[in-house]
């Protein structure tokens, strides 16, 4: 009990189980490995018989939370990991090293990274190069169309962009789709890719953000895998709601969707116009210009796609 008042942050409060100032469920417990989307996964599947223990996101943890991260997998009933390099920022946090954590006979299941680029077809995530940690400003996702007016700027070009096509948005989309089943294949993860065949705005709040619905149908996929009883799971409220991406008409028409475009982006319930957001990027491209043509070289098939040669 000392040790939880003298928490001061709440980060290990808000993680009692994993820190052990709560004991575990002695009668079996899951743990889901990963970024965001793990934690979104474990919600739902924590509305099942099973009991799910909170950790934190994977890229948060730090040299001294290792043998706390041990002591519960050396405990828990299930593992289901996203796909994690081998000693990941130089810990022993690499799906390999938690599976190998595990005690004999413990189930694992692994999930993909869900990432779809069909409904939003011009935003993409990049890593800059002087530190893949960084983001701009509001909102963390690049727009192509923003990046290639910054990259005129900082070489004195002028790029004419193409208007985008219903046809546009499906061939990104279903590369996108591709993209995933091929993650899925390499490393035999519950498959998710199907979902997208006929997307709707209800998937996917951006592209790496999905909603509810696809939470819900991934938990069931798991729970089958794991061969646990089917459970359905009535949510009452939104998972990974903090940032929704503008609606775009073309993308409506692309597949074939009625729902009203918009034209602002909803951050922790606060609409950004996408012009605020353009001019906030703009400015930070021009204190990171690394940026520039890093993204410009990750996502040349798409400015391609876009029509635009670079």
């Amino acid at each position: 009990m000392s040790e939880a008042v003298q928490d001061s942050d709440g980060r290990r409060a808000h993680y009692a189980e994993f820190y052990g100032l709560r004991d575990v469920p002695s009668s079996g417990f899951g743990i889901v490995a990963g970024n965001c989307q793990a934690e979104s996964l474990r919600i739902v599947l924590d509305r099942g018989a099973m009991p799910w223990v909170r950790m934190p996101a994977i890229h948060e943890l730090v040299d001294t939370d290792i043998p706390h991260l041990n002591r519960v997998l050396a405990q828990a009933t299930v593992l289901v990991s996203q796909p994690i390099q081998d000693n990941y920022r130089g810990l022993p946090i690499g799906t390999r090293n938690l599976v190998e954590a595990l005690k004999p006979g413990t189930a694992t299941v692994i999930m993909p990274v869900i990432r779809f680029a069909g409904l939003y077809p011009t935003h993409v995530i990049i890593r800059p190069p002087s530190d893949p940690s960084l983001s701009p400003p509001i909102v963390a996702y690049h727009d192509l169309r923003t990046l290639v007016e910054a990259a005129d700027r900082l070489h004195g070009h002028t790029t004419s962009l193409r208007e985008i096509t219903p046809a546009i948005v499906r061939t990104i989309g279903d590369r996108s789709v591709e993209e995933l089943r091929s993650r899925e294949a390499r490393h035999r993860t519950v498959v998710v890719s199907d979902l997208f065949e006929r997307p709707r705005f209800d998937q996917m709040r951006t592209i790496n953000h999905p909603g509810n619905a696809v939470w819900t149908a991934l938990a069931t996929r798991v729970r089958a895998e794991l061969d646990h009883e089917p459970v359905t799971v009535e949510l009452d409220r939104q998972i990974l709601n903090n940032v929704h991406a503008p609606r775009s008409a073309v993308v409506a028409e692309a597949y074939d969707l009625a729902v009203p475009a918009t034209s602002e982006w909803v951050v922790d319930g606060v609409g950004v116009t996408d012009e605020v957001v353009r001019d906030a990027h703009l400015r930070w491209y021009e204190q990171n210009p690394d940026v520039i043509d890093a993204g410009i070289a990750r996502h040349r098939l798409t400015l391609d796609t876009m029509g635009i040669a670079r």
